[in-house]
């Protein structure tokens, strides 16, 4: 398939073919180049232990640091919330999802008592640009929402405007507003405001997401000042959409499966030294059935390879992004922070409803999108909706347990790469960090970096003050004091708390009791150890229900009718 660039404002085009020698000479603040994927497995990238051809991310990896114990905040939504604003998600207004519970922490779209990252770096004269999925406004359904889904109507926009990235602070925007999209026509794309009606033949949206994140930095190279880009795939979320010739490289790779491919990448964990010189840190599989009696072996193992052949093209893209940083000779000092917004999941998309929500059940052109819930037609081509399943991801999260919308490390614990040759140790360079991180450290990093004042009140509201730390003393010194009071997790009661020195509690769900886990010396979580140590239990439960009370987890939907029961 042959795949067509995507056509960009003429502003933006009067410089986007930068010579090899352009260079910026009056700012030498470094550019910030965030790349977030969307459900990626914690070992899905080779440099984490996987078989998917991730070259570009390895390279970054071997000349950047790799972190082990970075946090998210398990979903999307709030996990892009929270890093956009250096605060927790409740505080940013996204505790749940994009719609509005009616609760401080929960109203489903970014909180004016919060600022992001680029309304801060553009104040101190940061170009800033933000290409691919938001997922931070609140999105209200219409009644006319499966035909607006399907390209059957039009509406001029998806959410109200004022909450738009181009009314966040980024000076342009091309991407989706929504959270879930077909990967060949994506609803909700917008080039700043403006929705855009149709796409080109043979588009695909990770590719397109490529293509103007290349443009741009090449545009970039034209200015004075610095960049600030936050490129944000859709990449590998479902639905399981991909090229063919992304697809062919992979279809063998899974047909041992499930076990198989979960023990490879554990040993090739092992052998990089990954979590140091610990031998045994493989949870449980969390299935008892074996690959060779699967009646569905041949749709499982497509599946599979489709996930992998979407990371495939999201690699290419990053490599055509880092080829133009060299290009124009702005590499050397551009800081590129990657990372997931959660584990991989556990959802079975072709179970949902078709038509609802953000889920398409037709092309534009009127063919039926098949949600194959027998597995009866193999994924990959835009007329199939579905996804991989937990049996895979517990793969893809290899060696934790769990997924995404979890408290376990499987669900909020998250590969980050750091990558800047003029501002790292050279001695850290292509090093592995234990040092323990959370997506809301990267507004402070930014903010660092940059010279930029993080607010008190930003045009006229008062703004909660960053809970963020700066990880610049990690890339500049392997070390920082990091979060001394904890880290704190809550989504639809899933709870977790992670002290500074290395223990955890997880409660996964509203009536279920309290676990805890010393990630020293356990990085599976694999051995509950509340019955042994109360009183550590009891000091982390306190420590969780300050921090609940303190960042407006609570009240949290449905609170006053649990506690009356």
């Amino acid at each position: 398939m042959e795949l067509k660039r995507i056509m960009i404002p003429a502003a933006l085009l009067t410089a986007a073919a930068a010579p090899a020698d352009a260079k910026r000479p009056a700012d030498k603040r470094p550019n910030i180049l965030v790349i977030l994927c969307d459900d990626l497995g914690y070992s899905d990238l080779g440099c984490y232990g996987g078989e998917i051809q991730t070259p570009n991310l390895d390279r970054l990896a071997s000349q950047g640091l790799r972190f082990t114990r970075f946090y998210n905040t398990s979903r999307s939504c709030p996990t892009r919330a929270s890093l956009l604003t250096g605060l927790y998600p409740h505080q940013a207004g996204i505790g749940r999802m994009t719609f509005d519970d009616g609760l401080p922490g929960y109203r489903g779209t970014l909180s004016r008592n919060a600022v992001t990252i680029a309304e801060v770096l553009r104040e101190a004269g940061y170009t800033t640009s933000m290409v691919g999925k938001w997922h931070v406004a609140e999105t209200p359904l219409r009644p006319d929402q499966r035909d607006w889904l399907n390209h059957r109507v039009f509406h001029e926009t998806f959410s109200d405007l004022c909450n738009y990235p181009v009314n966040r602070g980024f000076d342009t925007h091309y991407g989706t507003i929504y959270g879930v999209v077909d990967y060949f026509d994506p609803f909700s794309l917008v080039e700043g405001e403006v929705p855009v009606r149709e796409v080109t033949e043979g588009y695909y949206i990770t590719q397109a997401l490529s293509d103007r994140a290349e443009q741009e930095i090449r545009q970039h190279a034209q200015s004075d000042s610095p960049f600030f880009m936050y490129l944000a795939y859709t990449a590998p979320h479902w639905p399981l959409h991909a090229l063919p010739e992304d697809i062919e490289k992979y279809k063998d790779t899974y047909t041992v499966g499930w076990e198989q491919i979960r023990q490879q990448r554990y040993e090739r964990q092992q052998q990089m030294e990954l979590f140091g010189q610990a031998e045994d840190f493989l949870s449980e599989r969390q299935f008892d059935d074996r690959w060779e009696e699967n009646p569905t072996a041949e749709w499982d193992a497509r599946a599979m390879a489709v996930h992998a052949a979407m990371v495939d093209r999201m690699d290419q893209g990053i490599g055509q992004v880092i080829r133009a940083l060299e290009e124009t000779r702005q590499l050397d000092n551009t800081l590129i922070l990657f990372l997931s917004d959660n584990g991989c999941s556990s959802e079975v998309c072709q179970n949902y409803s078709p038509g609802e929500n953000d889920r398409p059940d037709r092309t534009r052109d009127g063919r039926e999108m098949v949600y194959p819930r027998q597995k009866e037609v193999l994924p990959g081509p835009e007329t199939t909706y579905a996804s991989l399943g937990a049996k895979w991801a517990n793969v893809a999260n290899t060696p934790f347990r769990y997924w995404k919308a979890k408290s376990y490390e499987g669900g909020v614990c998250t590969p980050m790469i750091a990558f800047w040759p003029k501002g790292m140790d050279r001695h850290l360079k292509g090093t592995i960090t234990t040092e323990a991180g959370h997506v809301m450290d990267i507004m402070a990093t930014c903010v660092e970096l940059a010279g930029a004042t993080y607010p008190e009140r930003y045009k006229g509201h008062e703004i909660i003050p960053m809970e963020g730390l700066s990880l610049v003393p990690v890339l500049r010194e392997g070390h920082r004091e990091g979060h001394r009071e904890g880290i704190g997790f809550e989504h639809f009661n899933e709870r977790a708390y992670l002290s500074a020195d290395g223990w955890k509690i997880v409660r996964p769900g509203e009536r279920a009791p309290w676990e805890l886990y010393d990630l020293n010396r356990d990085r599976s979580e694999r051995h509950n150890l509340a019955a042994e140590y109360p009183d550590k239990l009891a000091e982390l439960v306190a420590a969780y229900e300050a921090w609940a009370r303190r960042c407006m987890v609570e009240p949290y939907p449905g609170q006053a009718k649990t506690q009356t029961k």
